[in-house]
């Protein structure tokens, strides 16, 4: 699927975020390297911190749904440039998908960004730090 389908989808997602405190609203559409496109959008309460990222909505969806990986992903918000995922939604994203992984940033006046997860997280804690040491 082209980045420009998972804008579409991202774009359409991001119609239904919750953002009542911050009117700042984003979506994100992933492609799972088993082919099927999963959507998030974030959803803001009065409890910042407890808020939930579109990028981690869309995982949670991916989960959810029985898939495994991420292939491909893109996110859109309504700000003057493209805007990255924010550092939790990175980790995230590294454990999903492969460094090589393409995230596209879009925003709502049709300009975007291309990155991949590795430049996005470079030296990202994984599986392998959560071994205990002899």
């Amino acid at each position: 699927m082209a980045e420009t389908d998972l804008i579409k989808d991202a774009a359409a997602v991001r119609e239904n975020a919750h953002a009542p405190y911050s009117g700042f609203k984003v979506g994100c559409a992933l492609r799972s390297v088993e082919g099927h496109v999963h959507r998030g959008c974030n959803v803001e309460n009065v409890a910042y911190p407890e808020g939930t990222c579109a990028e981690a909505g869309a995982i949670a969806a991916m989960i959810a749904a029985g898939d495994t990986r991420i292939a491909e992903l893109a996110v859109i918000a309504d700000s003057p440039m493209p805007v990255p995922p924010c550092g939790g939604c990175r980790q995230k994203l590294a454990e999903f998908a492969d460094g090589d992984v393409i995230v596209t940033m879009a925003t709502t006046s049709g300009t975007f960004e291309q990155t991949s997860v590795g430049a996005l997280l470079p030296g990202q804690f994984n599986a392998a730090h959560m071994v205990k040491a002899p």
